[in-house]
């Protein structure tokens, strides 16, 4: 949303509220004696009720015929400023010298680059009513508000945040991607997660969905299965998004600086993802031979499969991220030899200690840390255990244990 503040210049100037035909009547009488008309309007186009009608009283003439030409005068007059999407916010001063504020609404769409095409809106695979025609029908999420609107543009209508996105931790933008599933447009729904998450088959798995405990749907009957449909798009849509990626021209680093990453866990490999879209030079570290972190290292097959973690690690390697594995740093290179080296050092370890008992007799022989016992377990080398066992906890860790 912008402000524009609007002042009399010295020849003199006037503001028209409303784009309806008394507004652009109003509008094309000052222009024509010489004024410079600032002409604002709520809606998308000018034009008013009365381009809702079919005829007018009481001549019964075509309304749209009567109103088209007003239209395109008032649109191509030198003399008049045209404010679509806008309303009057604050007016100061006085008679002959007013001073006016004028708030825009953003209409997503760049006017200028817009030739009104159509292209958009018959790929957007959002319907909602059509308030235009008083919801008799529908439309489109990007639209004209009618076929001759003026300025003949198109825009895309937003009501605020939907409660799921608010309740994503990463704001993915839930409604766009299951709209693009329900047209069976796998691999352009995973495009639209990963702008805000780099791990679309992992949350698809493991993640707690927060999202579906305020899906409105729930208000009806049973929210909608977010985290799976989320987990679909990456099953079925990663290979049309890595055939996509191929054709598209490689990522280049377009910047000086070097970057080192400490952990390659999900908040290192979501870094070092959006610094090479940056164009910058990264280098993630990390004691594991592989990319994952915890995806990799501590989380059972069962829920995460090692293939999908693979598939998602790799992709953001892809982008030209430079991994070095079996590097403890501390042990085998030291902060201070990577401060000399790069620019910029993110620390991305994570939590990779469990939380004791603090009880007596808590260290003994036999009682393993659930964390350290996942960790070993996935990579191959399971600790020994007796053959009853005992775990304390109900989180995902100790289930994952059991």
């Amino acid at each position: 949303m912008t402000v524009k503040t609007v002042q009399k210049p010295a020849v003199g100037a006037a503001l028209v509220v409303g784009g309806g035909i008394a507004g652009m009547q109003s509008a094309l009488d000052l222009a024509n004696a010489g004024y410079l008309v600032h002409l604002v309007t709520e809606s998308s186009s000018i034009g008013g009720r009365m381009a809702q009608l079919d005829k007018t009283f009481p001549t019964n003439e075509c309304a749209m015929c009567m109103l088209g030409p007003r239209m395109t005068d008032t649109f191509n007059h030198p003399n008049i400023r045209l404010h679509t999407c806008s309303y009057l916010e604050k007016v100061e001063g006085e008679k002959g010298h007013f001073t006016v504020q004028i708030k825009e609404r953003a209409r997503y769409v760049d006017i200028e680059e817009c030739t009104a095409c159509g292209e958009c809106e018959k790929v957007c695979p959002v319907t909602v009513p059509n308030e235009y025609n008083e919801g008799a029908g529908t439309r489109k999420a990007i639209h004209k508000m009618f076929p001759q609107a003026v300025p003949n543009k198109y825009l895309i209508t937003k009501r605020g945040t939907p409660p799921c996105r608010s309740a994503c931790p990463a704001g993915t933008n839930a409604q766009g991607y299951i709209a693009l599933i329900a047209q069976g447009k796998f691999a352009e729904a995973l495009e639209v997660i990963h702008r805000r998450l780099p791990f679309a088959g992992i949350c698809g798995r493991i993640c707690h969905h927060p999202c579906e405990s305020e899906c409105n749907r729930a208000q009806y009957d049973d929210p909608i299965a977010i985290a799976t449909l989320k987990r679909a798009a990456f099953d079925f849509g990663w290979e049309g998004a890595a055939a996509q990626a191929k054709k598209s021209p490689k990522q280049t680093t377009t910047k000086e600086e070097k970057v080192a990453i400490i952990g390659a866990g999900p908040a290192g490999l979501t870094a070092a993802q959006d610094l090479a879209l940056a164009g910058y030079q990264v280098t993630v570290y990390d004691a594991l031979n592989k990319p994952g972190g915890m995806l990799r290292g501590g989380i059972p097959r069962y829920r995460l499969p090692l293939e999908v973690v693979e598939r998602e690690t790799e992709r953001i390697l892809n982008l030209g991220v430079n991994f070095i594995g079996n590097t403890v740093v501390g042990k085998d290179i030291t902060l201070a030899e990577i401060q000399q080296q790069y620019q910029a050092v993110i620390l991305a370890i994570g939590l990779q200690q469990s939380r004791r008992l603090k009880i007596e007799g808590d260290n003994l022989r036999g009682i393993l840390p659930g964390i350290s016992f996942l960790r070993q377990s996935s990579l191959g080398n399971p600790p020994q255990i007796g053959k009853k066992v005992v775990v304390i906890g109900g989180g995902n860790v100790a289930i994952d244990v059991a």
